[in-house]
């Protein structure tokens, strides 16, 4: 990320775009690790939204001079992985074995894992560099479940920013884009 100051918009993808985020303890993890990056991290999340698969978010760093936004991204992306694994690993889950499977072979044609990758490798960043373009996006985040048929309206689904925007507190504390 060339601007240590900008606000990105970023793509976590889940590897094979695998359904992953269809079992509400995963979707708890990521919104855990969300809260805990913006507390001790230095995170600030400006819009986001978890999908089946993947989840957008606009992002920035509270504190460029300390916190740089790729070291914070590693590490969110890192223990969601391993959180999710483990869960995978030692709860009951009718596709455990089908998931580590795909995990396992992803991680063969990376040499930074050695079991198991979950997330794809790029975030797909874009500094959001116009008010235009971080409209764009922000509608393009909150309309994702909605396109998907899982909601009417973008306020009405619990795992994203929306609902911050239509003014009722969501589940990650959001920085407001004015």
């Amino acid at each position: 990320m060339k601007n240590p100051e900008g606000m990105y918009f970023v793509t976590f993808s889940v590897v094979f775009w695998i359904d992953v985020f269809i079992r509400a303890r995963y979707k708890e993890i990521f919104v855990e690790s969300l809260r805990f990056c913006i507390t001790n991290k230095g995170l600030q999340v400006h819009a986001w939204c978890l999908i089946t698969s993947h989840a957008h978010l606009i992002i920035s760093s509270k504190d460029p001079d300390k916190t740089q936004l790729s070291d914070v991204i590693r590490d969110l992306k890192k223990y969601t992985a391993q959180q999710i694994i483990r869960e995978i690993e030692n709860s009951p889950e009718s596709r455990r074995e089908w998931l580590l499977d795909k995990f396992a072979f992803a991680a063969k044609s990376n040499n930074r894992n050695t079991s198991y990758q979950f997330w794809q490798q790029s975030n797909h960043a874009e500094e959001l560099h116009s008010n235009t373009f971080m409209d764009q996006k922000l509608q393009y985040i909150h309309q994702n479940p909605v396109k998907d048929g899982w909601v009417e309206e973008p306020e009405h689904y619990l795992y994203s920013s929306a609902r911050d925007y239509a003014g009722t507190q969501g589940l990650v504390p959001i920085v407001l884009i004015e």
